[in-house]
């Protein structure tokens, strides 16, 4: 079972999204971290609300940062799932497009993929061992 978790979107400059997410939407900053490659995620939530924006910001040298375009700022569709592993295998073999195997960071697993577009699906689980 697939449950959509968030929604992450890539910025430019993370203060300045974060300063706008806060002040003009009314959204306050619920969780953040780092990435292993060197960037760094904030979770954002509105009140009275159980969706979340994570604000992804990526450095120059990182394999995820690619120039800006307008329209390309969806970063990826978030997706909790019980089994990572396995719900990279299902996906990719009804024709989902393998992006990132299976890793696990901390307590949690990741895979991502992508839909026919080019959308990339995370799919978040906790880590096994």
């Amino acid at each position: 079972m697939m449950k959509l978790l968030y929604t992450g979107i890539r910025v430019r400059d993370l203060e300045r999204s974060i300063t706008f997410y806060r002040k003009v939407m009314g959204m306050r900053v619920s969780r953040r971290g780092k990435m292993r490659h060197g960037g760094i995620w904030v979770e954002l939530k509105s009140p009275g609300s159980p969706q979340r924006l994570e604000l992804n910001w990526y450095p120059p040298d990182s394999r995820f940062h690619t120039a800006y375009r307008k329209g390309e700022e969806l970063d990826h569709l978030a997706f909790r799932v019980t089994d990572v592993d396995r719900a990279f295998r299902d996906l990719v073999a009804n024709g989902a497009r393998p992006e990132v195997a299976p890793f696990q960071e901390s307590r949690y697993a990741f895979a991502f993929v992508s839909d026919p577009d080019g959308i990339w699906i995370e799919l978040l689980g906790r880590a096994t061992h």
